[in-house]
């Protein structure tokens, strides 16, 4: 009997099946998403690498026995800032995983607003590197002046196109290539990682594997449209092959039929 529990959806691009509580927040003009002066960078440093990183690193091995692939493609581009994509599966593991992938480099992550509401981290929030969507023209600002700031400083910039997380999901949902506007307009490198479920052979929970694949480059003759295309295309691609490499299904998705009306003769 396949045991496996069953999640029906409907709409690749806009369900959401998080299971995580946390009331909603827009994100206006009075919110910081931080600076480049030397206090908020110590702050930062003690949250993020001294306290954060080692807790993050246990809890993924011993959790996850967590493994990444192919970082290597990353080491000629450890100067320069760029933009990485990746699957939204785990509500946990996704906000870790991209400091290990891009380690040493410092790491932000473009958020929905209500991950920065949560209960007893709201205030660290942005020293952890969250960088909440804009819900107004003031925020919209703020929020370019941090990626513009944190791009400056060679630092990755991570980002969840599927943008709503579908837990153990094996497949590569399809996305926009509205975000692929940030490495057009840098001019920036661009990576991804797709994290897969394996199999482990004393244990029923899978181990996480991350795979990683780059750079990708838009072709500079083709239009700002194009350029994004392009890229979305590239990185859509390359997340597809590595998702052929999950071994183990936890939840099984199953798309609803569209309902039908009928008349009567």
């Amino acid at each position: 009997m396949d045991k496996r529990k069953v999640i029906y959806y409907s709409d690749e691009l806009n369900d959401e099946f998080s299971v995580a509580q946390v009331d909603s927040i827009m994100i206006d003009g009075n919110y910081r998403y931080g600076d480049g002066s030397f206090l908020w960078k110590l702050k930062r440093f003690f949250l993020y690498r001294i306290i954060a990183f080692p807790i993050a690193f246990v809890y993924m091995k011993l959790s996850w026995h967590h493994k990444i692939v192919n970082a290597k493609v990353l080491k000629p581009y450890r100067k320069v800032g760029y933009f990485t994509y990746g699957n939204h599966t785990n509500a946990i593991a996704d906000a870790l995983i991209p400091s290990f992938v891009h380690f040493p480099k410092s790491v932000y992550v473009i958020v929905h607003p209500n991950n920065v509401n949560i209960k007893g981290l709201r205030k660290s929030t942005a020293y952890l590197g969250a960088l909440p969507l804009p819900g107004n023209m003031d925020a919209a600002k703020n929020f370019m002046d941090a990626i513009r700031l944190r791009n400056s400083e060679n630092s990755v910039i991570m980002i969840y196109p599927e943008a709503h997380i579908w837990p153990f999901y094996t497949k590569i949902r399809p996305f926009t290539d509205l975000s692929f506007r940030y490495p057009v307009q840098y001019g920036t490198p661009v990576f991804c990682f797709t994290n897969t479920y394996q199999k482990r052979r004393f244990s029923k929970k899978p181990r996480m594997v991350t795979y990683v694949d780059g750079p990708f480059f838009a072709d500079e003759s083709l239009s700002q449209k194009e350029k994004r295309a392009s890229l979305r295309n590239q990185v859509y691609e390359a997340m597809c092959r590595a998702s052929e490499r999950n071994e183990v299904e936890v939840i099984k998705y199953i798309k609803k039929e569209k309902e039908t009306g009928s008349t009567d003769d």
